[in-house]
């Protein structure tokens, strides 16, 4: 902290300086270069000056495409093409000859180019040329404007295409901020004094001061040494209230004939997690904001290529009587990887890999459930986790109705207590028809919404290979709304986590869902 400590500070005052005398700074990537800082110091400034509305900022994202090492070695030397083009003799030369002024793979490219352009007959004993002139090196031409980012946007997609494809240029997408001055701008950040001490009373500075907000309500630090803190807390979250709860909604789920799905992947493709699922690629819950994408590793490697091309064509133009979403879909986007939002995302491995038995032997009726962690971008607050767990339930068989779906719902949460239902008519991206699901909270005095609901769309079934006459009814609610209600706990992180209280495990009674105490 203390080395980038002076670092922001130095950035905070480039930018706050600068909006003494301009109007704003349109990007921040170019006010780095001229103010000869590092951009993630100016970022990291703008970021924490926004936060204490000393300026406004929105963020810009901008496309630059740049030369790979290969095309910069084109723009100094030109192309393997044109080059061997040149290499060639009027009366023509062999093959042997012209392969020894080029290094193999190059030789291979060449060859390769100089043949689809038609400049080249490459005969059983001489290579000639098919054409007298190449006028000019048009690749080479073309990474030279890109090189020096003159009038690109002149040069048109099917040139880029044909670039980007060789592998001689690539797009770099930049994210920045353009900035304001903010409602308490001011041309230096004032301090903000943690302390109250006895020099500022005696000289009156204190009267001046900006003070920093404390959390009163905030806990002391544990009493036992470090090893005995962590041990007690896993005991916690062993015997936790979620952990109680979660035990009897599975035995509720084994009751009913359920088997349990595998949800070892904490780490999912995209594909799984969204596409497989009929969710388009534009659609908003795949932004950063509000999902977790690694880094590292940023892609995944295996995914079976015959179900991806379908599910790229139903996302493209559709199929199955489906009109499909009609864009460009992107393997690209497919590839990534994040932390898994929901468990519907084992859910489709799942129908997938049954669909695959169905091509071996005839299709058998399954039922499967899940509990388990998911992970989504969201603001810590006392109703809302960056993780939390999901329980999620599906039948997948011939001829189900919405009927089946709601008969199955009021068995399953009968089994909770939760016997006065009402469902609302609802959209989800891969479930049609979908319903909300409501149950009347006698503390509450009012029908409260505690999962979601619906049928899998024909558009993520078939393309997995499974029966046209095959239908699947789904739901899934949080672990931790039930929970909260039926522990009588009103912060969430008193729920799960490192905050879990000993205490509340010990006073409290383990919670027999849908049982009345005596």
């Amino acid at each position: 902290m203390a080395d980038s400590d002076p670092k922001r500070a130095t950035a905070e005052e480039a930018v706050l300086g600068y909006l003494e005398n301009h109007d704003d700074i349109p990007d921040s990537h170019l006010f780095a270069d001229q103010a000869k800082l590092n951009h993630d110091d100016i970022a990291n400034a703008i970021k924490s000056l926004t936060g204490h509305r000393y300026v406004d900022s929105q963020e810009i994202t901008k496309e630059t495409w740049l030369l790979t090492e290969e095309g910069k070695t084109y723009a100094v030397h030109g192309t393997p093409e044109v080059r061997l083009f040149l290499s060639i003799p009027q009366q023509g030369i062999t093959k042997d000859e012209l392969q020894k002024k080029f290094d193999a793979s190059v030789f291979k490219i060449a060859c390769a180019q100089a043949a689809k352009n038609k400049w080249v007959d490459f005969g059983k004993q001489l290579v000639t040329r098919k054409i007298q002139h190449v006028d000019n090196d048009k690749v080479q031409t073309l990474l030279l404007r890109i090189q020096d980012a003159k009038e690109i946007q002149d040069i048109s997609q099917d040139d880029i295409k044909a670039l980007t494809k060789r592998k001689l240029i690539s797009l770099q997408v930049k994210k920045g901020f353009s900035v304001r001055r903010g409602l308490n701008y001011a041309p230096q950040r004032k301090k903000v004094a943690t302390d109250l001490t006895r020099d500022m009373l005696q000289s009156g500075d204190w009267k001046d001061l900006e003070y920093k907000d404390f959390n009163l309500n905030a806990k002391g630090a544990p009493t036992e040494r470090v090893f005995k803190a962590i041990f007690l807390n896993d005991i916690a979250e062993a015997e936790s209230a979620n952990f109680q709860v979660r035990k009897q909604l599975k035995d509720i789920f084994l009751q009913m004939g359920f088997g349990e799905m595998p949800t070892n992947n904490y780490v999912e493709s995209s594909f799984w997690n969204f596409d497989a699922l009929f969710q388009p690629q534009q659609h908003p819950a795949r932004d950063s904001h509000d999902t977790f994408f690694l880094k590292v590793p940023s892609t995944t490697k295996e995914l079976p290529e015959d179900y991806v091309e379908r599910v790229k064509r139903i996302h493209e133009s559709g199929g199955h009587q489906s009109r499909g979403y009609g864009y460009d879909w992107k393997r690209e986007e497919a590839d990534k990887n994040l932390l898994r939002t929901h468990t519907t995302a084992v859910s489709s491995r799942m129908l997938y890999k049954l669909a695959q038995d169905c091509a071996q032997k005839p299709f058998t009726p399954k039922k499967y459930f899940s509990i388990d962690r998911v992970f989504r971008n969201e603001a810590v607050d006392r109703t809302h986790l960056a993780e939390f767990h999901q329980i999620e339930g599906l039948i997948c068989d011939r001829g189900l109705t919405l009927g089946d779906l709601i008969g199955v719902l009021q068995d399953f949460f009968s089994r909770l207590g939760m016997s006065d239902l009402k469902f609302k008519p609802a959209y989800n991206p891969y479930t049609e028809p979908s319903m909300e699901i409501f149950g009347y909270h006698k503390g509450f005095g009012k029908y409260v919404e505690i999962g979601n609901s619906g049928m899998f769309r024909p558009e993520m079934l078939l393309p997995m290979g499974l029966p046209e006459d095959v239908s699947v009814i789904a739901w899934g609610l949080s672990l931790e709304r039930p929970t909260m209600i039926l522990y009588g706990i009103d912060n969430i992180r008193d729920l799960f986590g490192h905050k879990v209280d000993l205490g509340l495990i010990k006073k409290n009674p383990i919670c027999r869902i849908g049982l009345e105490s005596d």
